[in-house]
């Protein structure tokens, strides 16, 4: 399903995004041509995970030509399963370009 909606937007930027819960330090990975709409609905109607961590705040955002790139960049991340690597790249101390 993502695919198509993918091939559809093509021409669209589209941006890796990473959310930190304001209550305890929890990360939440993920993709869209808009992270400020898509930060409202993880604080108002999101169910689940980012539901139960509320409210949350954009800690970093990187932009891509393609949703293909933000999506490799987003499965990336979340291999490291590392809020240690987590920290460095919010911090500016490595580059999503250096890993892709």
């Amino acid at each position: 399903m993502l695919i198509a909606v993918c091939n559809f937007f093509m021409t669209m930027n589209y941006y890796f995004y990473i959310l930190r819960s304001e209550q305890i330090e929890i990360y939440y990975y993920g993709l869209s041509d808009d992270p400020d709409r898509r930060l409202d609905y993880h604080n108002s109607e999101s169910k689940g995970f980012t539901q139960r961590y509320r409210p949350w705040c954009i800690v970093f955002r990187y932009g891509f030509a393609t949703c293909e790139e933000a999506e490799a960049a987003e499965r990336l991340v979340k291999g490291w399963k590392s809020k240690k690597m987590t920290r460095l790249l919010i911090n500016g101390i490595i580059r999503i370009n250096d890993y892709l």
